[in-house]
């Protein structure tokens, strides 16, 4: 019997997953991860990396790697790598493609079919454009399904009950209030930021941690500034993993031994507290508090 799969094509992450008897089971990649990150990138001997290994060497090779492709999910926009012009719908085919095969490995079996959830916000453009990047992976999309109300499917919506959903991934924000109506699910309301999501938390803690060093153990600002790639590289992961471990942690140290500063060996370390990164974060987060606000009134 053939296999449908369903996919959450997303900005930061993606996965991909299929229906165990009357239970959904996600499948993990060829890492034995369930997310596999929506990165990228091309060697200069010519392969192709996706997923952990594009993202791995996303500093290293920031020049052939491409990262956050839903965001232009529908543009015009071109990615340009080695006189080459990839389009949104190229790279996105491309990362497609790893889930398709980690699917078929894992399932011992040929995948065709495919749902693919998109945000609720997404216009027809682009959902025509991530219906065409499935096709080029050698999917069949069987449908496109707002995410939300796979969400809201997932979770079981009853009979005239209004949800709302606030969906804040790792590149996107979106905020949907639904209702059911008889056997169908209703988007009463939507709004949302395709340029807003947690690598933007990333980004300013990174920020933050770079000055810090700079501050208070005087680090070259030429290191600081990213010329050190391998050092900037370490730093970015380390940096994420101390996002993470705040959410359950009121303070975390973010270390790295052996960075060499002019002709020094220095061993770094930061400390990071819950408190300043969520000052940190504040204006972003009352950004989405906003945007809920508004949904809540459009649906009346």
């Amino acid at each position: 019997m053939a296999r449908v799969v369903g996919i959450d094509l997303g900005t930061t992450n993606s996965c991909v997953s299929f229906m165990d008897g009357s239970e959904p089971r996600i499948i993990p990649n060829d890492r034995g991860n369930n997310l596999t990150p929506s990165v990228v990138a091309f060697t200069q001997s010519g392969d192709i990396l996706v997923g952990e290994a594009a993202k791995n060497q996303a500093v290293l090779n920031r020049e052939r790697t491409i990262m956050s492709v839903k965001r232009a999910m529908g543009s015009h926009r071109k990615f340009r790598v080695d006189h080459r012009d990839f389009s949104p719908v190229d790279i996105s085919s491309y990362i497609l493609k790893k889930l398709k095969r980690d699917a078929e490995a894992f399932l011992g079996m040929e995948v065709h079919g495919a749902v693919i959830s998109v945000p609720a916000y997404f216009n027809e453009r682009q959902r025509r454009a991530t219906r065409e990047a499935g096709r080029l992976a050698g999917f069949e999309v069987k449908r496109i399904i707002n995410e939300p109300t796979a969400t809201a499917l997932a979770y079981g919506l009853q009979s005239e009950t209004r949800v709302l959903i606030y969906d804040l991934g790792g590149g996107t924000f979106d905020i949907t209030v639904l209702a059911r109506e008889g056997n169908a699910l209703k988007v009463l309301s939507t709004r949302g930021n395709n340029n807003l999501g947690g690598m933007d938390f990333d980004n300013l803690l990174l920020q933050k941690v770079l000055k810090q060093l700079y501050d208070e153990r005087g680090f070259a600002p030429s290191l600081l500034a990213g010329q050190d790639l391998m050092f900037l590289q370490m730093l970015k992961q380390e940096t994420e993993k101390a996002k993470i471990e705040l959410s359950s942690r009121e303070c975390t140290t973010i270390a790295i031994p052996f960075v060499q500063s002019g002709v020094k060996l220095n061993h770094i370390s930061c400390q990071l507290r819950r408190r300043d990164f969520e000052a940190l974060i504040s204006d972003l987060v009352d950004q989405t508090l906003e945007l809920t606000m508004r949904a809540i009134k459009d649906a009346g």
